[in-house]
């Protein structure tokens, strides 16, 4: 049985994700997860058994954060009476900025995850649980949006996401972010004018 210590399997997790971002899925190995956490030889092998297990781990992981740091959006957005736009513009933008590394890592894994089934599995299950999670978010803010149009505001936002993400390091701003969710929330149309005849 694995060892049971949570906050050194986080560290670890962190590490992984922190080596994806910067060598792609191919750096990420056992001794550079050990190395990057500052942990002994043998460290990771004893938590996550294979190299599947590690990029596993990595997923939820970053899922875990996500939903934490969206979960303390949706308190602020409610206490401010935010928008979804302003919501989703402030997640685009930490992304992008100051939570770049964990973006770039779960694009790795997705990549990766068309290859192998185990991890294919494990970011459904993830997505299922955001898709839940997203649905109680929009609960809590007010917002009267069907639970079947959810999956398209979430692949909206992932491509969204993508495209900011992968950017180059800096070129995105707030108003860029604002920008894209408002088009996510909104659509591009203007005005009546603006609709294709017939």
């Amino acid at each position: 049985m694995p060892p049971t210590n949570p906050a050194r399997r986080r560290a670890l997790a962190d590490a992984a994700i922190d080596l994806l971002a910067s060598s792609g899925v191919h750096g990420l190995t056992h001794r550079a997860v050990e190395k990057e956490a500052d942990l002994p030889p043998g460290t990771a092998s004893n938590y996550f058994r294979s190299r599947e297990a590690l990029l596993v781990a990595a997923a939820e992981r970053i899922a875990e954060l996500h939903h934490t740091d969206t979960d303390r959006a949706t308190d602020r957005a409610t206490a401010q009476s935010a928008t979804l736009a302003d919501l989703l513009a402030e997640s685009l933008l930490t992304a992008a900025t100051t939570r770049r590394n964990r973006y770039l890592a779960i694009f790795e894994l997705q990549l990766e995850a068309a290859r192998r089934p185990v991890l294919a599995s494990a970011l459904a299950g993830l997505q299922n649980t955001s898709l839940r999670i997203t649905a109680g978010h929009h609960d809590k803010l007010g917002l009267a949006i069907p639970r079947e149009k959810i999956p398209a505001l979430i692949a909206l936002y992932g491509g969204a996401l993508f495209t900011l993400v992968t950017a180059p390091a800096g070129s995105v701003s707030r108003e860029v972010a604002r920008d894209v969710a408002h088009v996510i929330v909104h659509g591009c149309a203007v005005g009546e004018s603006s609709r294709p005849p017939g």
